[in-house]
């Protein structure tokens, strides 16, 4: 699967499988390229040479070895490329540490990203946003968020609502192939949302084809994902059930389904 961008309409975006539902998601227009998140090394440098690329830069999103286990011996094949990352954190390999509203230039693409500070699932966890394009490590995925492994549920649901000011036709790469799992759960919580339902039948399909599901994009999260929808009379009610009380506000409401999530 490789997917077409934008105004860049000579880059391409391909997920390069790892471990077992990693994504690295590696951004490329036929001879540089720059990889997301690369937990481990061996795939990149297989995809990279089977397609004549040249590594050029890296992003990383937070500190989890599952994402940045890859950057040091990536470094051993390709010395002194760029590799850029959160400002906190302690990523060995950084040349360049980022924070709100820093802006990043993608070397050989002519791409520049924007860089949003998203706590939540780590206090370090940060995503790049350009040309239609979000790369959010852990934070969202398809019909689901990242666990809160540091941060608090007001963090998270803060981060998630940043996401979710960006355009709609925003393309969302995550770095998960955690849909079915995502999709089974907020059928759960939502069970009467016609476009879960649909998407549902869709990722399924998807799945059992090898294919993957991702990106998705900003406004059919916005449909589906249910800790988007705490505002949603369902979600609310179903929460509560959940957790045996009366939740005030929607902060309390995505709180409550992500600890339903974690005991799922």
């Amino acid at each position: 699967m490789s997917d077409k961008k934008g105004s860049n309409e000579n880059l391409t975006v391909f997920p390069i499988p790892a471990f077992t539902d990693n994504y690295i998601w590696c951004i490329h227009n036929g001879d540089a390229c720059w990889v997301v998140d690369p937990g481990e090394a061996k795939p990149v440098l297989e995809f990279i040479q089977a397609n004549n690329l040249r590594l050029t830069g890296i992003l990383v999103t937070h500190h989890h070895y599952d994402h940045t286990d890859g950057i040091l011996p990536l470094l051993a094949q390709v010395p002194g490329i760029p590799v850029l990352g959160p400002e906190y954190g302690n990523i060995k390999g950084l040349t360049d540490k980022l924070i709100e509203g820093s802006r990043v230039k993608l070397a050989n693409l002519g791409l520049e990203l924007e860089v949003l500070e998203v706590p939540g699932h780590t206090l370090d966890h940060i995503a790049f946003y350009g040309e239609n394009m979000l790369f959010c490590g852990d934070t969202m995925f398809s019909a689901g968020c990242g666990r809160l492994f540091e941060g608090t549920p007001q963090q998270m649901h803060e981060s998630l609502g940043k996401l979710m000011k960006l355009p709609a036709q925003t393309k969302v790469y995550c770095t998960h192939e955690y849909t079915l799992a995502n999709v089974n759960f907020a059928l759960q919580v939502e069970p009467h949302n016609k476009a879960l339902q649909a998407y549902s039948y869709w990722a399924n399909e998807q799945r059992s084809q090898g294919k993957p599901t991702l990106p998705s994009n900003i406004e059919q999260q916005k449909a589906i994902n249910p800790f988007l929808r705490a505002q949603q009379d369902e979600i609310k009610h179903n929460a509560e059930e959940f957790v045996g009380k009366k939740l005030s506000n929607e902060t309390d409401v995505f709180a409550a389904v992500r600890q339903w999530k974690d005991n799922f």
